[in-house]
């Protein structure tokens, strides 16, 4: 018998647990923000809504961008700060990808340096009593790149960056 209550309290606690309201997230844009002759830097910004009344820290951030079905970048940003209670929070994942591993996929994707990406996050929050979870993000997309001969017109001066941005982007795939 006493077995039998202990499966009651587990599955009651169980079933609470998944239906209690938890933070939701959102990828909302991602940016090419720096550029250099080495690396360029996308941001990813996320959204995170919290519908508790008090702070959940954000243990990591983990994150992966592919293409080809191949890992170009990946890492972590350890303690990125809390959400705030009762409101959205909005965060930047700095993802730096060396500009010779996206030179070598430009040139087998072809003369357009066009790249297909998909970029998975993880945010992984402390909820107390329950313990870490793990948001999932992801999104694809295309990085339209700068040419080498776009990098070698200007003295590398902060306004040639600036106009190299203009000619890169990044556009999400629905």
């Amino acid at each position: 018998m006493s077995e039998s209550i202990i499966d009651k309290a587990k599955n009651y606690v169980a079933e609470k647990v998944a239906n209690m309201k938890k933070p939701e997230a959102e990828l909302t844009d991602i940016d090419l923000t720096k550029f250099s002759r080495d690396s360029v830097t996308l941001n990813a910004k996320v959204s995170i809504t919290n519908p508790y009344s008090h702070s959940i820290p954000i243990c990591e951030i983990a994150y992966t961008l592919k293409s080809a079905d191949r890992v170009i970048a990946s890492g972590t940003v350890p303690d990125p700060g809390s959400i705030k209670g009762n409101e959205v929070t909005k965060l930047e994942v700095p993802v730096k990808v060396p500009y010779n591993i996206l030179i070598s996929l430009a040139r087998d994707v072809g003369s357009d340096w066009d790249i297909d990406y998909e970029l998975q996050i993880g945010l992984i929050i402390d909820i107390p009593v329950v313990g870490n979870i793990t948001i999932p993000l992801s999104q694809k997309g295309e990085i339209k790149l700068p040419t080498f001969s776009d990098f070698f017109k200007g003295g590398g001066s902060k306004e040639d960056e600036e106009e190299v941005a203009k000619k890169s982007r990044v556009t999400k795939k629905e």
